[in-house]
């Protein structure tokens, strides 16, 4: 990415195996992630901002072309996804089963730490790379990153008593949330987004009801209040409606990114009503759970993945997945 809103496609330096536990990946396919279209339209997601050119994307699966003598999970040839933080595994937080909250953590893709997997080749640790079985394709495997987040989502609230649950925003990470919820055997599950597409990609999934929030009062139209709302679009005023849905003493879990720096709470409704507001950060650990989730989804997962560009097609993806055209879900870059 040169500026916001361009791409450029150029020769640069293959990457060299460095450490006894470096993996070198030949990038088979990337995701499209709402944060990579953050960085896209503004250049920036808070204070991390794009210092240009930049390498954008950390949904990726690719071949094991060689490592360092140290490796021993992995062999040559081997298909593998990748969980894109790396953790130091020296500091409290990873010491107190907190990597994803590393004081040290470099992600994939994001400003300041790494540089994203929109490339031929790519280095990345032994550690953040999972073998693919035989059961998922090349794609499939690809959106086992986001379902690693709505697994660590539900995580979040395993605990709780959970009959009734709305999730706002059906991209790829809602319908992951969603997924996870069906398997939970959730009663009643309600969906909210403003591209009807989605919605009718929600109603196939399975869900009680669904509603576009540009067309209706979504507090309104909804008849019951909610034990747990998961907030994955990281809007200002779905995280109010999120407040106005619950119950007394439920919890909203906030796992879209917004894309602005601060927001605006009624603290007084949520003092009244007691709500506990849980924010999630990243997969924590849930790569290998969401490979084994995916094998049991696949005709759901394949029914998301709806858009696939090459890599010399990158700018046409992310336009048109930013502006949420054509019935988008989850849009892929093939690379080789």
């Amino acid at each position: 990415m040169t500026s916001a809103g361009c791409f450029k496609i150029h020769e640069t330096t293959a990457p060299r195996i460095r450490t006894d536990f470096d993996v070198l990946l030949q990038i088979e396919t990337v995701g499209i992630c709402g944060s990579d279209l953050h960085y896209f339209r503004t250049g920036n997601i808070g204070g991390q901002v794009v210092q240009y050119p930049f390498l954008l994307g950390h949904e990726c699966v690719g071949i094991v072309m060689d490592f360092g003598p140290a490796v021993n999970s992995v062999q040559l040839d081997d298909r593998v996804v990748i969980d894109p933080a790396v953790s130091c595994g020296q500091c409290d937080q990873c010491k107190q089963g907190r990597p994803h909250t590393c004081r040290n953590l470099k992600f994939l893709g994001c400003p300041g730490q790494m540089a994203g997997c929109l490339t031929e080749q790519l280095i990345m640790p032994e550690s953040c790379c999972y073998p693919v079985p035989p059961e998922l394709t090349t794609n499939e495997a690809v959106f086992t990153e986001p379902l690693s987040i709505g697994l660590y989502a539900w995580q979040l609230v395993d605990d709780i008593n959970i009959n009734k649950v709305a999730i706002l925003g059906a991209g790829p990470i809602g319908l992951s949330v969603l997924l996870v919820a069906r398997q939970k055997g959730v009663s009643h599950i309600f969906v909210t987004d403003k591209v009807n597409a989605r919605l009718q990609a929600a109603k196939k999934l399975g869900v009680d009801w669904t509603a576009n929030p540009n067309e209706s009062d979504v507090v309104q139209a909804a008849s019951d209040e909610l034990d747990v709302v998961f907030e994955c679009c990281g809007q200002e005023d779905a995280i109010r409606e999120g407040i106005n849905l619950l119950k007394p003493g439920g919890f909203l879990v906030i796992v879209g990114i917004p894309e602005v720096e601060n927001i605006q709470l009624p603290i007084h409704l949520l003092r009244r009503k007691e709500i506990t507001i849980l924010n999630v950060r990243r997969q924590n650990g849930k790569m290998q759970e969401a490979i084994d989730f995916a094998k049991q989804q696949l005709s759901h997962i394949n029914s998301l993945i709806t858009h696939e560009y090459r890599l010399q097609n990158v700018q046409e993806a992310f336009e048109k997945t930013s502006a949420y055209e054509d019935g988008v879900i989850k849009a892929i870059v093939t690379i080789q």
